[in-house]
């Protein structure tokens, strides 16, 4: 064995350990979400939350409870139409709920893998200019799903019952897979402009391109619309794609301000 097929192996290794060290803590943070809550707690006349082991009324519960009463438009029942169904939602909120929380700590695991490679004033570049804006935009994209995108879709598509004097029901399991669909679809396009101008930052394309193909991105972006949305409607599919079409318009913006003309 040659010595650089030992540092490739070093190299293979040390990835191994922070990607278990990655897994171990999303799972950790997946555990207290569905072993622990938040709950108030009164000591000596003092209040304050504080974790609380429960079955029941566990941070996942919780945060399932406040997407509910935030997202499912008054009109509509939420309902559990089998046994399980109530309590795999919440699993799937605790996945959600550890991977977000993670998200620092894979940024500083990828930082440390590669900063061997890499000066101080580099290590800072990678940090502000790919990892940072790259765990902004992501959840910049769920606060959009969150405020905007999931109760329009909602009430938009609820309210043809309700015209036609229907009572509505919603499945927990359904509603949860709904809303974490839009999560992770807006988490992913939002990261388009980044894409975008790292692509021409890069030189591998120039801005002339992203104008010239509008018309492709556009079928594209109408195509991934359809295909992340979580119903066959045809109808939601534009609340990701219209979206999806400013940020294009946002990065060849950005494209044109930040390298084409870096001074301004």
């Amino acid at each position: 064995m040659t010595p650089g097929d030992m540092l490739f192996i070093d190299h293979l290794k040390e990835l191994r350990n922070r990607f278990l060290k990655i897994i171990v803590i999303t799972i950790a943070i997946m555990v207290v979400c569905t072993v622990f809550g938040i709950h108030l707690v009164t000591v000596n006349g003092h209040s304050f939350y504080f974790l609380v082991p429960t079955v029941y009324n566990n941070i996942a519960s919780q945060v399932t409870l406040f997407l509910s009463n935030s997202l499912v438009p008054p009109q509509v029942e939420l309902i559990q139409t089998a046994p399980g169904q109530a309590l795999f939602a919440q699993i799937y909120v605790a996945i959600l709920l550890s991977i977000s929380c993670a998200v620092p700590l894979i940024a500083r695991e990828i930082l440390a893998f590669i900063s061997p490679a890499i000066s101080m004033t580099s290590k800072r570049r990678v940090v502000g200019t790919i990892i940072l804006p790259t765990a902004t935009l992501f959840f910049a994209g769920i606060l959009f799903s969150f405020y905007l995108a999931i109760p329009i879709t909602l009430s938009f598509l609820y309210q043809y019952g309700q015209s036609i004097g229907v009572v509505t029901f919603l499945n927990i399991s359904d509603f949860i897979n709904f809303v974490l669909q839009f999560f992770i679809a807006f988490g992913i396009a939002f990261q388009l402009p980044l894409i975008m101008f790292f692509l021409s930052y890069s030189g591998l394309v120039g801005l002339k391109f992203w104008i010239r193909n509008f018309k492709f991105a556009l079928l594209i972006i109408i195509i991934f619309g359809a295909i992340i949305t979580p119903d066959g409607s045809g109808i939601t599919m534009w609340f990701i794609s219209v979206p999806m079409l400013v940020l294009y318009l946002v990065g060849i913006l950005l494209i044109r301000l930040r390298i084409q003309n870096p001074d301004k």
